[in-house]
């Protein structure tokens, strides 16, 4: 029985054959771990994707009105809000706007208001001046039972965090200028509270 061996290679030629398998498993390994990689990164943005969607305990609000008595619901929410632990954020569209207005003087009107507290005619709510005094009524309650101006409370809100947002549509329309409006608040579209409110617990709309 005769036996058939190998020839040995040229040694230049092994050589070169050992450093091209050598090299070839290094690049296999590099495409293995960079594909791993890939995959592990595409999961690890899933993940923060749901976890920014999944609902948090977080209050959010929409202010819609600008007079003084329906500045105080919203604000008051919110800053009670944060002193549970939650976030909170208002947006401020509309007529909600004026609330953020430096130097605002909300007043509230009695004209078609059965639920101001001392009830009276239209006709009588409608007389000039009657406004005003229906504010000043409204102002003077509030300060007997210590509630705090409409200003503190918004700077009590800045100051504990909640999110003030301005409706950047909303200051278009009606011409006003973000310097218009006091500090420390952002602006931004529906998008901008739409993408908040999906995470929130607790929606509202005032």
């Amino acid at each position: 029985m005769s036996t058939q061996t190998v020839p040995e290679l040229d040694p230049k030629l092994q050589e070169y054959l050992n450093k091209y398998i050598d090299q070839r498993i290094v690049t296999a390994g590099r495409e293995i771990y960079q594909a791993l990689n890939k995959k592990v990164k595409g999961i690890e943005d899933r993940m923060t994707d749901v976890e920014s969607k999944a609902q948090k305990n977080r209050a959010a609000i929409i202010a819609s009105k600008g007079t003084l008595d329906m500045a105080y619901p919203p604000l008051l929410l919110a800053t009670g809000a944060r002193s549970m632990g939650l976030e909170a954020a208002i947006f401020f569209t509309l007529y909600g706007v004026q609330i953020l207005k430096k130097n605002a003087n909300l007043k509230v009107a009695p004209l078609a208001n059965p639920a101001m507290p001392m009830a009276m005619p239209n006709l009588v709510g409608a007389m000039p001046g009657m406004t005003s005094m229906a504010s000043m009524m409204m102002k003077s309650m509030f300060k007997k039972q210590s509630v705090p101006k409409v200003q503190e409370l918004l700077d009590m809100a800045v100051d504990s965090g909640v999110k003030l947002i301005a409706c950047q549509m909303t200051l278009d329309v009606m011409g006003f200028k973000q310097e218009d409006l006091i500090d420390g608040i952002e602006f931004g579209g529906l998008a901008t509270f739409l993408e908040y409110g999906m995470g929130a617990t607790i929606t509202l709309f005032v």
